[in-house]
């Protein structure tokens, strides 16, 4: 039986707390008004800036009459004035955004790690694995986290339909009045009925984790085989129910920060990314059990065809990830292709980096067999993809909610290490409550004995 040490439950905690302290002061400090924002617009501005301006319009009012010179200024006067008082108020809107954005994108992330844990130990029992079950225990600790993450999800999207911020533009009444493209899609995006597809998911996809792990603690209490075969058949059943909400969820959860852009490859896109993550997680956690030793039945075969799905999904999130891009690239819709240039021009930097995060360097480090078998050799290729992967939820969010007004600050950081807290102290506690080994699988002896 594995027991949390104290160490790392504190070390969760004051995670959890400095990530808390980040947080409040990230909302605390966000511009509460127009004026605050014109103040920090004026503090960036260059002097060589606004007397090149004064010069050109100068120029431009030269050479004609007085009155008629005095009229234009007023009159630009006016203009420019009005075009400061919205663009103030648009970069207000961003600014105050950027602390929910920040939230969302880290409590999105950790949230899609247990779901793909969820979706990985279903994979695993509908094929009838014979490698895997040593590892039943830690996917379904990580997979704990999904009723709080799912929780903390719901109550973002509660606030959002409330208009507490501004991260679903489709949410403001003010914007689809004048949007006749969101108009045209009321009838699925209006918060009522996007918040009951969000209970849906989140009611059946925690009620499917409910019943795999009861039965699988059964099992190990009985002598016979009838909780794995009902574990078997709701498996199958889960991937059904996945493969359809999931998609439904990735246009909900993400794609609907662009309103007006859509990918039909956007589902399978997200599920890449969920689901490399989530056995990345696995691994390390796995590693880390093994490193205290808690899974003495746990050798490098298994670590090894961990890497191998690491590897994997890496790649073909690759092949998704430039598939969508260059269809849409190459096809040069302006609907389309509207969402890479807002990516490429303000956010080129993270997006093309998390692209080489999550396809250059795990395959460089995890392309040769050998390497697979180095624990920390994988758990520094991990690292790498996790970060890659946070990235890419972080460039699917951002440009829509923060747009220019982005930068990787105390807010993101503090979320990062609130969420990341509270996602060790659910996981490893729900270690804790049964044994590391589901003692009574069919395919128990084949697991303990997998070497190649």
């Amino acid at each position: 039986m594995y027991t949390l040490s104290g160490k790392l439950k504190i070390t969760a905690i004051i995670l959890m707390i400095v990530g808390a302290i980040g947080l409040i002061y990230g909302f605390l400090s966000a511009p509460s008004s127009i004026e605050d924002v014109k103040e920090i617009i004026a503090s960036q501005e260059v002097h060589g800036e606004g007397h090149a301006a004064a010069e050109e319009t100068t120029h431009h009012v030269d050479g004609v009459g007085v009155d008629k010179s005095q009229e234009l200024a007023a009159t630009g006067a006016e203009n420019a004035h009005s075009d400061e008082d919205a663009h103030a108020e648009h970069m207000l809107h961003q600014l105050q955004n950027k602390p929910w954005a920040a939230t969302y994108v880290a409590a999105f992330f950790f949230f899609m790690i247990a779901l793909g844990a969820l979706a990985f130990y279903t994979v695993q029992y509908a094929s009838m694995a014979g490698w895997s079950p040593v590892l039943y225990r830690v996917m379904e600790g990580i997979t704990a986290y999904l009723l709080p993450g799912s929780i903390i999800m719901f109550v973002l999207f509660v606030l959002s339909g409330l208009q507490f911020n501004h991260l679903f533009i489709w949410m403001d009444p003010e914007v689809v009045a004048n949007d006749e493209i969101i108009q045209g899609k009321e009838a699925y995006l209006n918060v009522p009925f996007f918040l009951i597809r969000a209970a849906i998911y989140i009611a059946g996809w925690n009620i499917f984790r409910f019943l795999l792990r009861r039965n699988s603690l059964r099992h190990d209490e009985v002598d016979h085989n009838r909780y794995y075969r009902m574990n078997f058949k709701l498996s199958a059943g889960f991937l059904v129910f996945f493969m359809v909400s999931e998609s439904m969820m990735s246009w909900d959860w993400i794609m609907s920060f662009d309103p007006h852009w859509f990918s039909t490859l956007f589902g399978w896109y997200l599920f890449a990314s969920l689901f490399v993550a989530a056995i990345t997680v696995i691994a390390l956690v796995t590693m880390y059990l093994k490193s205290r030793g808690y899974l003495p039945t746990v050798n490098d075969s298994h670590i090894h065809d961990l890497a191998k799905f690491m590897f994997g999904m890496s790649i073909f999130w690759t092949y998704l990830w430039f598939s969508q891009f260059m269809l849409i690239w190459y096809s040069n819709i302006p609907e389309e292709v509207t969402y890479y240039v807002t990516r490429i021009e303000d956010f080129g930097l993270p997006y093309f980096g998390m692209v080489a995060l999550n396809f250059i360097f795990p395959v460089l480090m995890l392309m040769n067999s050998d390497y697979k078998r180095i624990n920390w050799f994988v758990v520094m290729t991990g690292i790498i993809i996790l970060v890659g992967h946070y990235l890419d939820i972080y460039t699917m969010v951002m440009p829509a909610t923060v747009g220019k007004s982005w930068f990787i600050g105390v807010s993101e950081i503090s979320a990062v290490l609130f969420f990341g807290g509270l996602f060790i102290l659910v996981v490893f506690n729900a270690l804790t409550k049964a044994p590391l080994l589901a003692k009574r699988n069919p395919f128990i002896k084949e697991s303990e004995q997998f070497h190649y």
